[in-house]
């Protein structure tokens, strides 16, 4: 049956119609925050703890964005007789976000776990240059990655989270450390300061002894 003719133009016209009679919905923008999807594409965090400087992510990067530079350190044998091992230590990681496309690639192909999308999107620069995130700026952005959800009501904490928890407290408690507490004396540590009969320092009395001249 051959189509009528105009029907696709009345077609057209009533989602025109049906259109204009909707009331429109204005996001008041910046003034109200966008709620986003967690696997928005907003920014790359990085996860340096997981990252063992295998080079994959860059590798497999369409744009070539991805700068990383690393150098190799001797690790002693754990156990006597035993052989020394060499590790890479990352020393850069930088994402330039001005050629980057945002396909997903280098977090897809990571075999690691160190890097995540996060939705974080307002990170517009007046400057290039300063698009480009050192791995400093890019482990800021991990705090502003989602949690992922559990895949079981009782399964174990993600390590991810773990770890990023455990970097947290001892990074609070060596700032703890540093920071003298209230009431500290300035007397040299391991010296108790002990009471004394005055003019006779470091003596005691006895309770029951009576002292020379009079009685307990």
């Amino acid at each position: 049956m051959a189509p009528i003719p105009g029907s696709g133009l009345a077609k057209g016209l009533a989602v025109t119609l049906r259109t204009m009679t909707r009331k429109s919905h204005t996001a008041q923008y910046p003034d109200v925050q966008p709620e986003l999807p967690p696997r928005s594409r907003g920014v790359i965090g990085l996860f340096e703890e997981n990252c063992t400087v295998c080079m994959l992510c860059a590798r497999e990067c369409p744009d070539w964005c991805i700068y990383i530079d690393s150098h190799k350190e001797t690790v002693p044998a754990a156990a006597p007789g035993g052989r020394e091992r060499s590790r890479n230590v990352l020393d850069r990681f930088a994402i330039d976000f001005s050629l980057c496309m945002y396909c997903g690639i280098c977090i897809e192909v990571c075999p690691f776990d160190a890097l995540f999308w996060s939705p974080e999107f307002e990170y517009a620069e007046t400057d290039i240059r300063d698009l480009t995130h050192e791995r400093d700026k890019l482990r800021e952005w991990m705090w502003t990655v989602p949690e992922p959800p559990a895949l079981d009501a009782g399964a174990e904490e993600p390590k991810e989270l773990a770890a990023a928890r455990k970097a947290a407290e001892k990074l609070a408690a060596q700032r703890a450390a540093d920071q003298p507490g209230p009431g500290a004396s300035d007397d040299p540590p391991g010296t108790p300061d002990t009471p004394g009969t005055p003019g006779t320092p470091g003596t005691q009395d006895t309770p029951g002894t009576p002292r020379e001249g009079g009685t307990a």
